[in-house]
């Protein structure tokens, strides 16, 4: 398939700085890549440790770690994935082949690559490169939405993988007499919290400061406690449900020095911390604190191809319980504003959401037609409103469609278009009055209509 030369990509200018710019469409480089259209891209508290500079690291490089997409190229040595397939990749690429990969650890894969560094590219555009596809990319599975499948590519596998490495760490301990403590509670630690749900700790309990995130933890089932209000509270709550000991298994989610203290704080002798934040600094403990209470301590970077399908299963169970995480979607254009609410914390999660449209004349008909890449779709201008059908491969790709339109008025040939959907069979759900919500996110692969009319 022959794809356009140029594409739009968020790109890291330093620190507070990301700008939107025109960059080339990557090629093929190794028979093992495949090139993906994107359809959706997450922004991650693990980007923000590079944006406000806790994370030294160069520029020009293109963002994104978190994405789904439609496979348009593969390289000659691909053999499990196909043009058209519909996938999301892990954070970091994998071989597949090596140690690390072949005992559960593809993590430390020995040619490992973080998506959205200087050595590559993220996912935040257009198009992505995923090289070792077949050690890498995952098939979309059916039995989850597309919004789920989005997690999948980091922060649901992560947070699973927090809370089943501290349960590792204490093999004696039954889950249902513990005591479980969750310290963060963004998006990757909500997912932990969920993750958590379903071992049934007697007690789990949700830190932050941040009172919003505390009242999702506390829907999801756990006891929150603010750390910023009431720190001696907090502990005393702890020491109050293990009769003084301290918690069982404490997850740290932040990537801070103060919250894996607060871990340490909190944990009893003997109990585990499982820390899956993003640490840069010194561990705030020395090693005669450690020595003294005996704690056991797992830290790192999850490694989400080797945990794919447990945490798959898993979320197969909870995804109706995710939706909140999706607050803020925007087209690709707007990711400066995205970065600067995510950072301030000002949502839960932001999506960046594309579909690239071309326009081409069909002169033998004298109409005008919409081409979206990788989908067949046909349009017609007659007298009255210009009518598209398509099939909705990727409902992520349909909210691009409208949400392009809705932002701002489309200038056509001179002449402003008014978008009115329908999704069939006769459910009138549109509006030309903007902006429009986000009804169509559960349409998957049902014929679609829009009709495009002129004023």
């Amino acid at each position: 398939m022959s794809l356009q030369s140029t594409m739009k990509a968020v790109v890291f200018d330093g620190l507070y700085k990301i700008s939107v710019q025109d960059r080339p469409v990557p090629q093929i480089r190794d028979g093992r890549d495949i090139i993906v259209k994107v359809y959706a891209a997450g922004l991650c508290g693990s980007e923000l440790h590079i944006y406000r500079g806790h994370q030294p690291s160069g520029t020009g490089f293109i963002m994104g770690h978190e994405f789904t997409g439609t496979v348009v190229q593969v390289g000659s040595d691909v053999k499990t994935i196909n043009i058209g397939d519909k996938v999301v990749a892990p954070f970091t690429a994998s071989c597949g082949n090596c140690f690390f990969c072949n005992n559960g650890c593809s993590a430390r894969c020995v040619e490992s690559q973080l998506f959205g560094c200087e050595t590559l590219d993220g996912g935040q555009a257009e198009y992505v490169r995923i090289p070792m596809a077949d050690g890498t990319a995952v098939k979309a599975p059916e039995t989850i939405s597309d919004e789920a499948l989005l997690l999948m590519a980091d922060i649901f596998p992560t947070g699973f993988y927090g809370v089943k490495s501290a349960m590792e760490l204490v093999p004696s301990q039954n889950i249902q007499e513990a005591t479980l403590v969750v310290v963060g509670c963004g998006p990757v630690g909500l997912c932990a919290i969920l993750a958590a749900t379903h071992f049934k700790p007697r007690h789990l309990f949700a830190i932050d400061s941040v009172e919003s995130r505390l009242e999702q933890a506390r829907k999801l089932g756990a006891e929150p406690l603010n750390f910023e209000t009431d720190r001696a509270g907090l502990e005393a709550r702890i020491r109050e449900v293990t009769e003084g000991r301290g918690a069982d298994m404490v997850v740290e989610v932040v990537g801070q020095a103060p919250a894996l203290r607060t871990a340490f704080d909190i944990v009893r002798p003997f109990g585990a911390i499982s820390s899956i934040g993003v640490h840069n600094k010194e561990i705030p403990w020395t090693g005669d604190d450690a020595y003294t209470k005996n704690i056991r301590v797992q830290m790192g970077r999850c490694p989400v191809r080797s945990v794919f399908n447990e945490a798959l299963h898993l979320l197969e169970q909870k995804q109706d319980k995710i939706g909140f995480l999706f607050d803020h979607k925007m087209p690709l254009a707007q990711a400066p504003e995205g970065y600067t609410l995510f950072e301030q914390r000002k949502t839960q999660k932001v999506v960046f959401t594309l579909v690239i449209m071309h326009c081409c004349q069909n002169k033998s008909l004298l109409s005008w037609a919409f081409v979206l890449d990788g989908i067949e779709d046909i349009g017609e201008r007659f007298d009255g409103p210009f009518f598209l059908r398509m099939h909705c491969q990727h409902p992520f790709e349909l909210w691009s469609l409208i949400q392009g339109f809705a932002c701002s008025l489309l200038t056509f040939q001179g002449s402003n278009l008014v978008v009115r959907v329908d999704v069939e069979p006769a459910r009138w759900q549109a509006s030309d009055q903007g902006p429009m919500s986000c009804c169509f996110m559960n349409v998957e692969g049902g014929p679609i209509m829009l009709i495009l009319q002129v004023v």
